[in-house]
């Protein structure tokens, strides 16, 4: 089999978009993860995908239009990975927003998987919702969506329209909408605590409440929290509903 010029520029667009998406997508991008296993496992779905791909002729014009092709396809991988990250991240948003109601807001860890500062709770859910999209082979899906795209957005014909500022509003949307609801039922419970803490303000004021209301707070916090542990498998349904929503959306904003 002859190994062409034309082969080879096919070859560096696939691979190209590819490690887009590897260095930006879920659990493929952690930063404890090996830089060669990243490059490794792009190079090898590369070359898995340059055999099973339909070859086609890529149309551009000298230099400078191969290097859109390159930028684009660039693009195309970046963009998935990154809306993907973006749903798991929705758990540190909840998490952040319920250890502000709480009094736990202070206490940040640094999660050494993505070099950020996150919460208590936010490190709590996103971990359990990692080992759940690990426990039931889900992650099959993260490498299944980069494979299945290049059916729907054939390399080298990627379309970048102005139209996609829609799908990070819509995601934006998504994302503060899934992140209350997860909040919802501490929210709730602060709700009641307040309540109790307001009446017992008229009643005994010479209690102090700042004191009492911290405590209970806190209290509360935990008890919702264990309470709901047993609905994690619906909150990752919501995020992991979400990420396939927002992948079907950003391919249909790309195809040509």
């Amino acid at each position: 089999m002859n190994f062409t010029i034309d082969d080879l520029e096919f070859f560096l667009l696939i691979l190209v978009r590819i490690s887009g998406f590897v260095f930006t997508a879920p659990f493929l991008s952690l930063s404890n993860v090996p830089r060669r296993v990243q490059i490794g496992l792009s190079v090898f779905m590369a070359i898995v995908m340059f055999e099973t791909v339909k070859h086609t002729t890529l149309e551009y014009r000298g230099v400078i239009g191969y290097a859109g092709l390159v930028i684009t396809e660039l693009f195309v991988g970046l963009v998935m990975g990154f809306i993907m990250n973006g749903c798991i991240q929705i758990l540190a948003f909840s998490g952040q927003i319920i250890d502000m109601e709480i009094g736990f807001s202070m206490v940040n860890v640094i999660n050494p998987a993505a070099n950020i500062s996150v919460t208590v709770t936010g490190n709590l859910y996103t971990y359990i919702v990692m080992l759940m999209l690990l426990a039931t082979d889900l992650y099959r899906y993260i490498i299944t969506a980069i494979i299945d795209a290049f059916q729907f957005i054939p390399v080298g014909q990627a379309v970048i329209r102005i139209s996609m500022s829609q799908l990070m509003l819509t995601f934006i949307k998504d994302y503060f909408v899934i992140g209350f609801r997860i909040v919802l039922p501490m929210f709730a419970a602060t709700l009641m605590v307040n309540i109790v803490l307001g009446v017992l303000a008229k009643v005994a004021p010479q209690m102090n409440m700042f004191v009492i209301g911290m405590q209970l707070k806190v209290l509360m916090g935990i008890i919702i929290i264990a309470l709901a542990a047993k609905y994690v498998p619906v909150v990752a349904d919501l995020i992991y509903g979400e990420m396939r929503t927002m992948v079907k959306q950003t391919v249909s904003y790309f195809a040509p």
